[in-house]
């Protein structure tokens, strides 16, 4: 299996990541050689990945650091790097590759401190003799200082180091960052594509990977877990009646309530087991002793880790409500399909009942309203306005 094939429906990148793989392949056998490099090549020191939520953003630069790091023999007969057995290429895509770092955060930015140990991290040298790697697969949560930490590494890169930056678009990177990397453009998957990667790759029914598929509109992640989450089914069924539940004030106020409850609600289950783990983990080593007693000294470790995981679990619980504003809007656009009598397939066929409804009842320009208030809710929520206030005011908007 090649690295490639987690990537789904994302041909024309994976052609010109292939491309620079091999050059990057020419350049390490070049500079083992003794011999100049290439006068054209493919390959730089600097990726900038963009594209939708389930693109496949982090796939596609694991995919790449994979094929940079490949030491299969079969390249010296002509073979593509990047073949997925050998122990460059799994090393790699198992996170324990001793020249790929990869950076993710369960907070809601990356700050100086990391940043400026990353870029302490790019001026070694590979251990390998390859290639040093750097995913981050959040670039569009550095903070302004941390980016501009991480500017100079890319203006004045080390000679064998490659940085691969993940972000949604463009503009959530800064100027002078992404002016410096070279850019690809990821799509959405299309539906059939999604669909055939569930039964091929996790053995799900056909019938229920495209219905999961069609439902998540090509994210193959969210496809993955819908299809084989019984809770992540029922919740996407609760925020779907959401719509039909806002006839009256008391009734947008109770479905904001409930759904911000349950975003929290998840917040905590997804937190409940890492944050005891971690805390024992910590006790552990700064030695507390029989009984729970801390060491003098420890209290600010503590509180710091403390610090950590209430900004995961603020995070966790943002990235469980934008889930449910997603699904909110793709009812919509289905409902404004139905309005327009676009050919467009529905995401959301197994409601088609309660879109045909809201369809009937209303005029195109009013779905257009309720779509507009759900991205400002999505909007006022990256602003850290509170969620109950923001989604009230989007529920009203709804009624």
């Amino acid at each position: 299996m090649a690295v490639w094939d987690d990537l789904v429906g994302q041909t024309r990148v994976e052609e010109q990541l292939a491309a620079a793989a091999r050059d990057a392949d020419a350049l390490v056998t070049a500079h083992s050689a003794g011999a100049p490099d290439p006068e054209t090549s493919k390959m730089t020191h600097a990726w900038l990945f963009t594209g939708p939520p389930g693109a496949g953003r982090a796939t596609a630069a694991r995919a790449f650091a994979a094929a940079l790091q490949c030491v299969s023999p079969d390249r010296a007969l002509g073979g593509a790097p990047g073949c997925g057995f050998c122990d460059g290429c799994h090393t790699t895509l198992v996170g324990t590759h001793a020249d790929v770092e990869i950076i993710r955060t369960d907070l809601l930015s990356i700050g100086v401190k990391e940043t400026r140990e990353l870029v302490r991290r790019a001026q070694l040298s590979p251990a390998g003799g390859r290639w040093q790697v750097i995913v981050l697969e959040d670039a569009d949560r550095l903070t302004e200082g941390a980016g501009n930490v991480l500017l100079k590494a890319i203006e004045e890169p080390a000679p064998r180091t490659v940085w691969l930056l993940c972000a949604p678009s463009l503009e959530d990177v800064l100027p002078t960052i992404r002016s410096r990397c070279r850019h690809l453009t990821l799509r959405t998957p299309p539906v059939e594509a999604v669909a055939d990667a569930l039964v091929r790759r996790d053995g799900i029914e056909p019938e229920t990977a495209r219905a999961a598929a069609r439902a998540t509109q090509g994210h193959i992640d969210r496809a993955r877990r819908l299809a084989t989450d019984e809770r992540a089914r029922a919740r996407r069924s609760v925020v779907l009646k959401l719509p039909s539940r806002v006839g009256d004030v008391g009734g947008c106020l109770r479905a904001a309530q409930e759904l911000v409850d349950a975003a929290a609600e998840d917040a905590k289950q997804a937190a409940e087991e890492i944050d005891v783990k971690e805390t024992d983990e910590l006790k552990t080593a700064l030695g507390a002793a029989q009984g729970g007693r801390m060491p003098r000294g420890t209290a600010g470790a503590m509180k710091e880790l403390e610090e950590r995981q209430k900004r995961r679990r603020t995070r966790t619980q943002r990235d469980s409500l934008d889930l449910a504003l997603t699904d909110l809007t793709g009812f919509y656009r289905d409902v404004l399909a139905l309005q327009l009598r676009a050919r467009t397939a529905l995401a959301n066929e197994d409601v088609r009942d309660a879109l045909e409804r809201i369809a009937r009842d209303t005029t195109p320009e009013r779905t257009l309203r309720r779509i507009e208030a759900v991205l400002a809710c999505r909007k006022a929520l990256d602003r850290n306005v509170a969620p109950l206030l923001a989604v009230e005011a989007m529920t009203m908007a709804l009624r």
